[in-house]
């Protein structure tokens, strides 16, 4: 009765046993009934364990399924128990294989036959071996490449009763960043390192950072990243700073030459072969602080003489002046102007000119004493801070000094040069006891000096200021009459002398000022020269003259003068075009004046213009001829249309011999050009009478007309009838 009983027991555990492993499959197999009746109540025992198996097989199935991971159950000789969807899944290609209590030997060796296992080509048994062998010797995770390029990482561990549970998870992305990380770090042009956070051993080390620093790899493994700086500071991902103020930082660091270089790191935290790290990306700044310092000194001084420049000048006085005022003390500025000096630059070259300079710079400096600053301002001018002052004559004796040092000949490039200056001067407080003023009434000095004579120096004076702030003031004014459009053109009539009308009028402009009535233009024209505002007026008036011009009956012309300074922007021709085109004005209507001193430069771009003016069709004259030093040389590289006699040959002309020589040869010298001549400043009926009888073409002047306003001008032109004047008959 015993051994039955013992017998139906291990009967019903085998049977338990085959329900819980075809449970890996879609459904477990009941167990048989006994061949053989049972009592009752063993039967609902055998029941109910079974029904609680199955209750816990599915506890587990559901249990393992939500896992991430793939997991798989094996019995002690390797046959499946149990594996859930993710396992299924990551072996997608070989799930047909999986089967309750099939060997994975069996599964694996007909997954390297299809060509699951890419590994395994070649050394089939010989892989599967290894493999087994890890399977049942577990202790380590290992990696496994499908057929797909997938990885997977399999880690095994062995039961109580000599199964194994088997847990797979898919790192094809972990390794694909890992690979990237690799390419990133290794192949990198950016030096970098890979740091132990906590012990800040160096892990690794790019290429990059090899040739950077001069360590072999060997040797970067035997460093502490703290080994690397020059200093003890803290390192680059420590500290309480910010991420941002530790990017901003400057470490220095050393290389194997023992030199140091100037780096900005920065760091980022990761895992480097599961140990906690950081990447280090090292921008060698050594060269960008170089040239930040070069350009800090740049801000600061000049390039060409290594002086300290106007800032740098204007920093150190404002210092001195705030001591003065503790003390008492008098200093005194020197602004030195090189007389002269775009003479040398058009005869010798900017070469020579540059090394000019440089001279002048070192015989002030050897000059003065170490504790007077010096300091070059522009072009040509430099100045001086004088200090330590006892009584007035040591200004004067400095000054003397310094002229005398700058006249000594200069032998450069072969040549030897002579240079002279003058100096204007501004004693502080007297003259001002704030820089600025104390540079400005210095610069007035230096002005007054070069205007009165040259090779001098000259103190400031209180009625230089005077003057100075009247043409400050004006230039106010004018910039404010300019947007208001205040200034107007007033024309001057041309008188053809063979027939006594009006060919054409000169614009000349006026400012209509409310409180001082009509401001002369030898007032604000030189003002306006000086702070470029002519290139506004000159257009403003063009456009003005063109629009009235267009409006007067027959072919009467307008002419309009022409600032050198408006070549120089290099719009005029645009701004020509612009005025013909707004006021409907043929172009041979118009007139454009120039001087010589636009010539003197010898621009090719201003010929350039000029040619594609009369190409235009505009008529070119050139005014005020007969005063400067070329004015017949200039009648050859350009075809002018009209020559104007300069008023001061034509004043007093019947009592002048020699202007009425230069007079007729100018007429003569016209008519053999086959261009008009025209005479300005006629005031007196035997003037006219003496042009007329020579052959002059025009006249201009007080005798005819003074500058008159468009409206006048009009009924001027009505009177004389709307035929318009004839063409000046030119033999």
């Amino acid at each position: 009765m015993t051994s039955k009983r013992c017998a139906d027991s291990r009967r019903s555990k085998r049977s338990v046993a085959k329900g819980i492993a075809k449970a890996g499959g879609k459904s477990p197999v009941r167990s048989k009934q006994p061949s053989r009746p049972i009592a009752a109540g063993r039967g609902r025992a055998v029941e109910a364990a079974l029904a609680q198996a199955r209750k816990s097989h599915e506890r587990l199935r559901e249990a393992i399924d939500i896992l991430p991971q793939g997991i798989v159950f094996l019995d002690s000789e390797g046959r499946y128990i149990l594996w859930n969807k993710r396992y299924a899944e990551i072996y997608k290609a070989s799930a047909d294989l999986f089967k309750p209590g099939a060997r994975m030997q069996d599964t694996i060796r007909v997954g390297v036959a299809r060509g699951d296992y890419p590994e395994a080509i070649g050394r089939e048994d010989e892989w599967i071996a290894e493999r087994m062998r890890r399977l049942f010797h577990p202790g380590h995770s290992h990696e496994q490449v499908l057929a797909d390029g997938r990885c997977i990482q399999i880690e095994e561990r062995t039961t109580s009763d000599g199964g194994v549970i088997g847990l797979r998870v898919d790192i094809t992305e972990l390794k694909q960043r890992e690979a990237s990380f690799r390419l990133m770090f290794e192949s990198n042009p950016v030096p970098m390192i890979v740091c132990a956070l906590q012990t800040e051993r160096i892990l690794a080390v790019n290429d990059a950072a090899v040739e950077h620093y001069g360590y072999s790899p060997a040797e970067f493994a035997e460093l502490s990243i703290r080994r690397l700086q020059a200093f003890d500071t803290e390192l680059p991902w420590g500290g309480e700073a910010s991420r941002e103020e530790r990017a901003a930082r400057t470490w220095k660091h050393v290389k194997a030459d023992g030199s140091l270089i100037d780096l900005a790191i920065y760091a980022r935290q990761l895992t480097y072969n599961g140990e906690p790290a950081v990447l280090l990306a090292l921008m060698d700044i050594t060269e960008r602080k170089r040239a930040e310092m070069r350009l800090a000194f740049m801000a600061h001084h000049d390039g060409l003489t290594g002086l300290p420049n106007r800032n740098l000048l204007r920093k150190r006085l404002d210092e001195l002046l705030a001591q003065t005022r503790r003390t008492g003390e008098k200093i005194a500025v020197l602004f030195i102007g090189v007389d002269h000096f775009k003479a040398v630059n058009d005869t010798l070259g900017h070469a020579v000119g540059d090394k000019l300079l440089r001279g002048i710079a070192r015989r002030l400096r050897s000059t003065l004493r170490e504790e007077d600053p010096l300091a070059r301002l522009n072009s040509d001018e430099f100045a001086v801070i004088q200090t330590g002052i006892k009584r007035p004559e040591d200004i004067t004796l400095l000054a003397k000094r310094l002229l005398n040092a700058i006249a000594e000949p200069y032998l450069l490039e072969g040549h030897s040069v002579v240079a002279s200056a003058s100096i204007g001067i501004a004693v502080a407080p007297l003259d001002g006891d704030d820089s600025e003023k104390l540079l400005m009434n210095a610069d007035m000095a230096l002005s007054r000096a070069k205007k009165d004579s040259r090779g001098s120096f000259s103190f400031f004076e209180v009625g230089m200021d005077a003057r100075a702030q009247a043409r400050r003031k004006i230039e106010t004014e004018l910039r404010a009459a300019l947007r208001h459009d205040v200034l107007r053109p007033y024309y001057q009539p041309l008188i053809g002398l063979e027939t006594g009308r009006i060919t054409g009028s000169e614009a000349l402009v006026r400012w209509p000022h409310p409180e001082r009535g009509m401001i002369s233009p030898a007032e604000f024209i030189p003002v306006a020269e000086d702070t470029g505002l002519i290139n506004v007026i000159g257009a403003q008036v063009l456009r003005q003259a063109c629009l009235d011009a267009a409006r007067w009956p027959g072919g009467v012309r307008v002419a309009v003068n022409l600032s050198p300074l408006q070549f120089r922007v290099g719009n005029l021709m645009a701004t020509v075009m612009d005025a013909l085109k707004q006021s409907g004005l043929p172009p041979r209507r118009l007139e454009l004046e120039i001087t010589e001193t636009l010539l003197l430069e010898k621009s090719s771009q201003v010929i350039a213009t000029l040619h594609a003016l009369r190409a235009l069709g505009v008529r070119i004259s050139m005014d005020d001829f007969g005063t400067g030093y070329s004015s017949l040389s200039y009648l050859r590289s350009f075809p002018f249309d009209k020559i104007k006699i300069d008023q001061s040959f034509v004043r007093g002309l019947c009592d002048n011999r020699d202007s009425q020589a230069i007079v007729r040869a100018i007429i003569s010298l016209g008519i053999g050009l086959g261009v008009t001549i025209t005479a300005e400043g006629v005031e007196t009926e035997a003037e006219l009478s003496w042009l007329r009888a020579e052959g002059c073409h025009e006249a201009q002047g007080f005798l005819f007309s003074p500058a008159r306003p468009n409206e006048e001008i009009r009924g001027l032109l009505d009177l004389q009838g709307s035929a318009g004047p004839p063409e000046p008959a030119v033999a």
